[in-house]
């Protein structure tokens, strides 16, 4: 890490028309939003309607890591005013547009993650400065020298500040259905899209009552 500067309630469907004098309601598939289980490295925890923390309202976090002693990911879609290329000279020119910090999350916020996709599968050489995080997103080592990367990614971007949950603390907050974990895409990571766009895409991604979620605003408290 470097230093820088700073639904409301289910569905309801009437119940079905009586034949013969019996009644029958439709059953209404539950909302399913994932459990601790399913978050690992590369997975997406989003915020559900239901998380009105101004923090994390209408966030999307990608998952670096998860163990028993807690999770460490950071927000996507949330640039600052900051330029990279104002802070660590010679890495702006491997970052996507917009070349900023991005808010990684409210944790050591004068603290730099940097996330990189690589642009090929093959061997990785042991002195890249990239350690993996899940299929083609890779942490980068910003103490380590941007030159070595030139060809080797498609893009990074680089995080101020992380989201971090202590042991427990998130599968409480999954429970309350207060996040849903979803699967990741490698793209989510230097996706263009701003918060709420982000947001609503990735839940397009998905099946069932989820997807038509992505309706919804994406930060309740906007609306």
């Amino acid at each position: 890490m470097n230093p820088v500067p700073s639904s409301p309630d289910p569905e309801r469907r009437p119940a079905a028309g009586q034949a013969a004098g019996r009644g029958r309601r439709n059953a209404v598939p539950a909302l399913s939003v994932g459990c601790l289980d399913d978050v690992r490295p590369g997975s997406l925890l989003v915020a559900m309607p239901s998380l009105t923390d101004p923090t994390f309202a209408g966030a999307v976090v990608y998952v670096l890591d998860h163990s028993g002693t807690g999770t460490i990911g950071v927000v996507l879609g949330r640039p600052s005013e900051v330029r990279i290329g104002d802070v660590l000279p010679g890495w702006s020119e491997l970052a996507v547009e917009p070349g900023v910090f991005h808010v990684g999350g409210p944790c050591e916020t004068d603290t730099a993650l940097c996330l990189a996709t690589r642009a090929g599968d093959g061997p990785l050489d042991p002195d890249s400065g990239l350690r993996p995080v899940a299929g083609r997103v890779h942490l980068v080592d910003l103490d380590g020298d941007p030159e070595l990367l030139d060809g080797e990614i498609e893009g990074l971007r680089v995080f101020a500040g992380y989201a971090g949950w202590s042991a427990g603390q998130l599968a409480g907050e999954l429970a309350e259905g207060a996040w849903a974990c979803v699967t990741g895409d490698p793209a989510d990571v230097l996706a263009a899209a701003d918060g709420p766009q982000l947001w609503r895409s990735v839940l397009r991604r998905q099946s069932g009552r989820l997807a038509v979620l992505s309706t919804a605003p994406a930060d309740p408290s906007a609306n």
